[in-house]
């Protein structure tokens, strides 16, 4: 029984944990299987986008699977940025499966904290 749950014209959504430091947002998402000239990553002041494909090496036709639940082929993913940041200074690496990207908040949207101070 062959279990694919798209057709090979439509992108596949790609999961993504977004954290942040006082001083930068941090993207990291599983992308095994994908290499670097084969990602495009574009970030603005507000958002990123990140686009690749995980293309299959191996030439098997659908009858031959028993099931397929590896996503193969384009995927992309947008997402709105919780603080303004430095576009030109994010950087991108890939290690061990995950793509990690480090984009620097913009010093006017960092948090301040002040001390009350008593009278």
């Amino acid at each position: 029984m062959n279990n694919q749950s798209s057709p090979e014209n439509d992108e596949g959504q790609l999961a993504i944990d977004v954290l942040q430091t006082v001083e930068n947002i941090i993207v990291k998402a599983p992308i095994a299987g994908v290499r670097p000239e084969d990602l495009d990553i574009s970030i603005t002041d507000e958002t990123i986008a990140i686009k690749g494909e995980r293309r299959n090496e191996h030439k098997v036709t659908d009858d031959d699977y028993l099931i397929q639940e590896c996503y193969w082929g384009a995927f992309s993913r947008s997402y709105t940025l919780p603080a303004l940041v430095v576009a030109d200074k994010a950087v991108a690496t890939l290690k061990e499966g995950i793509l990690t990207i480090t984009v620097p908040k913009d010093a006017r949207s960092r948090t301040k904290s002040i001390t009350v101070q008593a009278e």
